[in-house]
């Protein structure tokens, strides 16, 4: 398995954040979708195919109260 190049990838903050650095930031790069520790940004990443994390969110979207 070959790591992601994430040295120049855009990452994002949940527009949900409440900006308290307890959060998670998301970077679509390579075709994958790479997650980081908002609070140790040089830490390690998780990365995930797109279809992946698109039935992680539909999934916490089922979840959350409206």
């Amino acid at each position: 398995m070959t790591a992601l190049d994430l040295s120049r990838t855009a990452w994002r903050t949940s527009s949900r954040s409440s900006g308290n650095g307890n959060c998670v930031e998301v970077a679509t790069t390579g075709g994958r979708v790479a997650v980081r520790d908002s609070k140790d940004r040089r830490g390690p990443t998780l990365d995930f195919a797109p279809a992946a994390w698109g039935a992680f969110v539909a999934g916490l979207d089922a979840v959350r109260p409206r």
